[in-house]
């Protein structure tokens, strides 16, 4: 049988694009007939994905090609302008930025299949944001798979919404700050709409947005979803039988264990480490907030308090908001103590570290850390459940309240901090600002660390055993990538 080569298109967002190269990888291993090909698309700004290319520069094979996509040049048309604030015209923007990459992917594409006579190209595989590109796929005839790099039930929101609107003619904008609760057949519990993403109820593109992207999903031969059966099993089964629906994979948990570092991450994980070599097993509270998590100074004075009122052992994540109107991602501070509570350092210093960047599957795998303060980003989701360390909720922008809402209310493997807060920092000016306070912080953090016996505790030990089986020979996922990639071979036969 031909060799098959596939496209692989990722977001320019470095999560997405961490979890794309992941289950590339992780297919190439699976087959030998296979060859890919990932198209990156760098951001004008500093996304952390330039440091992340330069680390796949020891990843690359013969048979797995990375090629940076370039805009024209001197073709102001071409180039999409950066929104010079965090507004709601950053949806607006990313979706100019990807149909931006269609006449690059094009030229790639067909250099590709001119220059490859060993392989055969069997498809595109294109991020969840990425589906304009399926217009190329078609233009070469061939078909177009989609990497959904959240959860299944997020899945499933996007498709009960575009049908709501679609076929029953309903405007989801209207949810926005109401009591209303959905029933959403990818929930087994009603959704409270004060925990829909805001870009679903945003009436300046970015519902419009995700309405298209979720229309363009049906169109694709599959979707592989970042999650495993053993986990979402009724929001997997809710979307396979949905009408309409294209077959769906789950193939993960998908996750970059090795957090990626550098030689300078290697030296900051090195005192991390060490100070968790120290540490009692599971008396330590990790709080991480993701690439984008940051909090101005009210609410750092209130997690500080916090975790000194609880007396609770924590390795703290502490980013520098970027500065205000620019769209630019967090920084590490030079000084913490200019932000936090007079002497918090020097009171606490026996007991808790106030860092920058974290090597936060380092951490979560290490033995000290019991509980975990989470955005509750996907990824971070799936490492807590592969680390078998219980999350308290605490979202910040995106999907992560509904993340948060599924992790708490409908599989009971996280406590809450809050499950509804929406960020003024991450392009939520809409939304009232609001400070969690002391109080309430401190009593999330003391329901997460009330140690093992605890029954969120016991389920998040159990799910930890099922990820990992989930992956092994002869688990759910593995098996699903199996038929995946049988699939694909066949296709070109």
């Amino acid at each position: 049988m031909q060799n098959a080569e596939l496209v692989f298109i990722p977001s320019p967002i470095v999560g997405h694009l961490i979890s794309t190269v992941e289950i590339a990888k992780l297919l190439l291993d699976r087959d030998h007939r296979l060859s890919i090909t990932v198209l990156i698309m760098k951001l004008p700004i500093d996304s952390g994905v330039n440091g992340y290319i330069n680390s796949l520069s020891a990843t690359a094979t013969p048979r797995l090609r990375f090629v940076d996509l370039h805009l024209p040049q001197g073709d102001s048309a071409s180039q999409p302008q950066v929104p010079s604030s965090k507004s709601k015209s950053t949806n607006t923007f990313f979706t100019n930025f990807v149909d931006s990459h269609k006449a690059p992917v094009r030229d790639v594409v067909a250099e590709l299949t001119r220059s490859d006579s060993s392989s055969r190209l069997a498809g595109f595989i294109v991020d969840m944001f990425c589906t304009a590109m399926i217009d190329v796929a078609n233009e070469f005839g061939v078909p177009t798979y989609a990497f959904f790099t959240s959860g299944a039930a997020f899945l499933g929101l996007m498709l009960h919404l575009q049908s709501l609107s679609d076929d029953h003619h309903q405007d989801i904008t209207e949810l926005n700050n109401t009591e209303t609760e959905l029933r959403i057949p990818s929930f087994t519990n009603p959704v409270p709409a004060r925990v829909l993403p805001s870009v679903v109820v945003d009436k300046a593109g970015g519902s419009t947005m995700l309405l298209t992207h979720a229309r363009r999903l049906r169109n694709t031969k599959g979707i592989m979803v970042n999650t495993f059966m053993e986990l979402e099993s009724n929001a997997v089964e809710s979307v396979l039988n949905g009408d309409k629906t294209p077959p769906i994979f789950p193939v993960g948990p998908i996750l970059n264990l090795s957090d990626g570092g550098d030689d300078i991450r290697t030296k900051q994980s090195k005192p991390i480490m060490e100070w968790l070599d120290h540490q009692p097993p599971s008396s330590v509270v990790f709080l991480c907030f993701g690439s984008m998590g940051c909090f101005e100074e009210d609410q750092v004075k209130e997690i500080a308090q916090a975790l000194e009122n609880s007396r609770h052992r924590f390795l703290w994540s502490l980013r520098r908001p970027p500065p205000k109107e620019k769209i630019q991602f967090p920084s590490d501070y030079e000084n913490p103590g200019e932000v936090l509570p007079e002497g918090f350092l020097e009171r606490t210093a026996e007991v808790g570290r106030v860092i920058g960047w974290a090597p936060q599957v380092a951490v979560l795998s290490h033995p000290a850390t019991g509980g975990f303060v989470s955005h509750c980003g996907w990824n971070s989701t799936l490492e807590s459940v592969w680390c078998g360390v219980p999350m308290a909720t605490w979202p910040l922008y995106a999907e992560q309240q509904m993340n948060a809402f599924e992790m708490v209310t409908e599989l009971e493997l996280a406590v809450e901090i809050k499950m509804d807060y929406f960020s003024s920092l991450h392009g939520d000016e809409d939304k009232k600002p609001e400070i969690l306070s002391a109080d309430l912080i401190e009593g999330g953090i003391n329901r997460l660390m009330m140690g093992g016996e605890s029954e969120i505790s016991k389920k998040v030990r159990e799910m930890r055993e099922k990820s990992r089986v989930a992956v092994a020979e002869g688990g759910s996922s593995y098996n699903t990538i199996g038929r995946l990639i049988e699939e694909v071979m066949n296709s070109i036969a």
